[in-house]
């Protein structure tokens, strides 16, 4: 749909070409914030209060801001997927906020429009997904549960929401209907709201297209999306009635992208995929992807990887297999958000259903860090990290099953480790004990089993009867090694206890001085240099 605009869509119809997707009225009416939200307000849908007109100039929006009421949302009119919008809290963010919303619209839409409303604060974005013919029928097929944002884009998305209640989904989903009926909408679309805590909702846009997270609609209500679509296109009349569309199950979906989720909860990475492969062996498991081993993930396209989606018959289901999912999911080459979207799903504010846009910055207010171990998952880290250590060792004294050297000594039954782990560093004592490894951690002592396939990307290890699936990203010959453990990478050194004793008398590599260097944090086009050679910085 990217790749189409109006005027060929208006070719097509001269020539007897149909396009699976709304005609031109209604792409044009919503896909024009200013315009979309007053033929909401005309079919009785609830809008957000704002100003419905364009905003002239920076002047002009701080005089609007002002009479609306701080704080303001300074919103591109052509825009969606989170750009050129910015939120203002005074006139200084008002100015600031209109010069940057109207140069990203201009460079992203080639329309600087501006328009500004109020801000609703810690709010939920819920969207209902609707259905509509050529023939003015019209179905709602639930609601999409889309708070889990970073730069107002959708990270992970679920149907049905815990928030709403039966009277609430309704009165959504009727809205949604009229507001399609009302600019003669026909094929999929989606209606997005903000949903306030005492269940207030909000027209936000309408989407005039299928979008990223329908999968999760399918998964509850059984149709195929897609099809539908090219039924109607074709002309014929919806199958359904809005008495036969079910809420069966939950689903989950989780955007997989090629960003680094330490700098901004997500700044795009780029390279080639070196190792790639989808967790399809899991059960209940769907992967959309346009990608490939050895594709290249670069500046000119958005970051996203692939859309992860998770079924269950209850939402503690869905999220299992989710969890599960992320942990099976190699991708090697570039930066990805495996572990932000693991933390997310196992967070117990998430569990628990306490959600709303604001979730990450509040969860996370000094940026996400990664997995937090306790005790209990440090010590099986590290026995797992220390096993792994020794099926290797293990495996290097073998030549096609047998011995390398067959007159050398009995293998070696029991080693005695260092393990640098952050700033600790932990003895660790292995003994072997027929395919399993028998590990003392702290003074406790764990059992860690494998197949110990080291020719695997993924390796399932059973410690103390809870299984867990890890991912070695990387060693080297001075012992360092990474492993992703519990959808997080860990940096380790293993060394025997001699090495570790020797280790000390080693030249330590100077830390670089960057002191003279400015880094950008990510890849992108240096649009403007504010200084000169000369300029007191």
């Amino acid at each position: 749909f990217c790749l189409l605009n109006l005027s060929s869509l208006s070719l097509q119809a001269s020539e007897g070409v149909t396009f699976i997707g709304p005609d031109t009225h209604a792409i044009q009416a919503m896909g024009d914030k200013i315009e979309s939200k007053l033929l909401a307000k005309n079919a009785k849908v609830n809008t957000i209060p704002g100003f419905d007109g364009v905003v002239k100039d920076a002047d002009e929006a701080v005089r609007i801001a002002r009479e609306i009421g701080y704080p303001v949302m300074i919103k591109a009119s052509a825009g969606g997927g989170g750009k050129g919008m910015r939120i203002a809290w005074d006139d200084e963010e008002t100015r600031e906020g209109f010069r940057f919303s109207s140069q990203e619209a201009a460079s992203s839409f080639g329309d600087d429009r501006l328009l500004i409303e109020k801000f609703i604060d810690n709010p939920r974005h819920i969207e209902i997904q609707v259905l509509a013919d050529k023939h003015g029928n019209a179905l709602w097929l639930n609601e999409r549960e889309c708070s889990i944002q970073r730069r107002n884009q959708k990270v992970v998305e679920e149907a049905p929401s815990t928030f709403l209640d039966p009277e609430t989904r309704r009165a959504m989903g009727e809205q949604a209907v009229a507001l399609a009926k009302a600019v003669k909408y026909s094929s999929a679309g989606t209606v997005e709201f903000l949903v306030d805590s005492s269940k207030n909702f909000y027209f936000l846009e309408m989407n005039t297209r299928l979008q990223v997270e329908h999968p999760v609609t399918e998964c509850i209500t059984g149709l195929d999306l897609v099809q539908e679509m090219i039924r109607v296109a074709k002309g014929y009349p919806l199958r359904h009635k809005q008495a036969d569309i079910p809420i069966n199950g939950w689903a989950v979906e989780c955007r997989v992208y090629a960003e680094d989720p330490y700098k901004s909860f997500g700044l795009p990475s780029i390279g080639k995929l070196s190792q790639y492969q989808e967790p399809l062996h899991v059960p209940s498991v769907r992967v959309d992807s346009g990608i490939q081993q050895g594709s290249d993930i670069s500046i000119y396209y958005d970051p996203m990887i692939s859309k992860l989606i998770t079924y269950g018959s209850n939402r503690a289901e869905a999220l299992k297999r989710m969890e599960e999912a992320l942990d099976n999911y190699v991708i090697r080459g570039v930066a990805h958000n495996i572990s932000l979207l693991r933390e997310v799903i196992v967070h117990p504010r998430f569990v628990q259903g306490d959600i709303s846009t604001k979730f990450l910055p509040e969860v996370y207010p000094d940026g996400f860090k990664g997995h937090k171990l306790t005790d209990l998952e440090r010590r099986e880290l590290l026995a797992t990290a220390a096993s792994l250590y020794v099926a290797e060792q293990l495996r290097s004294q073998q030549f096609l099953g047998t011995p390398r050297i067959p007159i050398a000594k009995s293998k070696r039954s029991s080693w005695e480790l260092s393990v640098r782990l952050g700033d600790g560093i932990y003895p660790v004592a292995v003994s072997k004990d027929g395919s399993s490894f028998s590990v003392e951690v702290d003074g406790m002592k764990l059992n860690v089993t494998s197949e110990w396939n080291l020719a695997s990307p993924l390796l399932s290890v059973t410690i103390d009867g809870t299984q867990r699936t890890i991912q070695r990203i990387s060693r080297n010959a001075s012992g360092e090694t990474s492993i992703q453990f519990l959808g997080t990478v860990y940096k380790l050194q293993i060394l025997t206890k001699v090495a570790a004793e020797l280790s000390k008398y080693m030249p330590e590599k100077a830390a670089e001085d960057t002191s003279s260097i400015l880094r950008s944090p990510m890849p992108g086009t240096v649009v403007a240099v504010s200084v000169k050679p000369g300029d007191m910085v």
